[in-house]
């Protein structure tokens, strides 16, 4: 019987299985697939992702650095809002390689990791849990202490243990087109309806466009309307869902959730590497397989730590549906030197932030007219 089965290999479940191999427990992990694939969410991470990486990956991954956003309240010719830091914000990163990097450190802390294993049941017993998975000879079952369902946003593992659903699902669009292109700066539309579309330049890997938006919303005709204004031809198009909004309760008698399952997510842009990964290392520090009341101390300790984050981010994401004049004047009333981290929306209450506010005042913002280029 093994301490933990961890269903999904993304970078929560990856996560999760180094750390629970590493701290001595018996962890097979299953993937559907093939890790990586097919990609569905996008590159775009703060620089605290090398954080969570091992040696070398900064030069395996790294695509281009980012430092600002661009907002169009209107089409990608009307005129820009641009937010910057004077040090690096953000890095693009081979989304893909990420994903297969990190499961290679859950195999080396000696993780069993399995591909093309699609989980088809999960039985939670009083005293195991019973995993029942289609892989490439056949059917094959597994017992275990506990289960850890990291298994993106339609989570199998959540219906299984009937977990609550996520507040929302968003239907992303994502697709990309072949030109370099290592400009400083990303931008966000906020066009579509309740959330917004963007374009992130990638160096010599080419240029990401992506849009997000809820239900109901014809989501691939405003992702035409983008791609046409930008004049550009675009391959490789997926899909996926982007879930906003944990639930009460991610945890059952012997299972729990991580990452997209556990909708453990920034309501502002739909990303969750940082946070599925953040979630995963409490999940590895407070759980422990011979005592399910530990399950417990992962709910208390990954809402402690984001629940704020996540609540400000909501009220943040309501700024998206404004009308435009408020937009517009808002975005110009702001727009400048910042100093916020992208994963903390706590830090515009932080002194870096207050400091480059105050530097607008004394004339030193530069970067107003929203050019290709960080201010100097």
């Amino acid at each position: 019987m093994y301490d933990f089965v961890v269903v999904g290999v993304g970078p929560a479940g990856a996560r999760f299985s180094r750390r629970a191999a590493e701290n001595g427990y018996d962890v097979l992990a299953l993937e559907q697939g093939t890790v990586g694939t097919p990609l569905a969410c996008s590159g775009h991470v703060s620089t605290d992702v090398w954080e969570f990486t091992g040696d070398g990956a900064r030069t395996d991954l790294f695509q281009n650095e980012v430092y600002g956003a661009r907002f169009h309240v209107g089409g990608p010719h009307s005129g820009a809002y641009p937010f910057y830091k004077r040090e690096v914000a953000s890095n693009v990163i081979d989304r893909v390689g990420l994903d297969r990097h990190l499961a290679d450190l859950a195999r080396e802390a000696g993780a069993d990791v399995r591909e093309e294993h699609t989980v088809t049941g999960v039985t939670d017993r009083r005293d195991r849990v019973e995993i029942t998975a289609s892989g490439p000879d056949g059917a094959v079952e597994f017992e275990a202490k506990m289960v850890a369902g990291c298994d993106g946003p339609r989570s199998r593992v959540r219906g299984a243990l009937d977990l609550p659903e996520p507040g929302e699902l968003l239907h992303g669009v994502l697709a990309f087109s072949e030109e370099a292109d290592d400009q400083d700066f990303v931008d966000v539309h906020l066009t579509p309806p309740t959330f917004f579309a963007w374009r992130i330049p990638r160096g010599d890997a080419g240029v990401e466009y992506g849009l997000a938006a809820p239900p109901g919303v014809e989501v691939t005709k405003h992702f035409e309307e983008l791609i046409d204004g930008y004049e550009i031809d675009v391959s490789r198009r997926c899909s996926g869902a982007i879930p906003i909004g944990p639930p009460d309760r991610v945890t059952s008698r012997r299972g729990f959730l991580i990452g997209d399952a556990a909708a453990q997510t920034k309501p502002f842009t739909g990303g969750g590497i940082l946070y599925g990964m953040t979630s995963a290392d409490h999940a590895a520090r407070t759980i422990d397989p011979d005592r399910p009341t530990t399950l417990a101390a992962y709910e208390h300790a990954w809402r402690a730590d984001l629940e704020r984050e996540m609540e400000l981010g909501r009220w943040l994401r309501q700024a998206y549906s404004l009308p435009e004049p408020i937009q517009r004047i808002g975005l110009g009333a702001l727009s400048g030197e910042i100093g916020v981290h992208m994963d903390r929306p706590t830090s515009l209450l932080s002194t870096a932030h207050l400091k480059a506010m105050l530097s607008r005042g004394r004339g030193e913002d530069a970067g107003r007219s929203g050019g290709n280029e960080r201010p100097s």
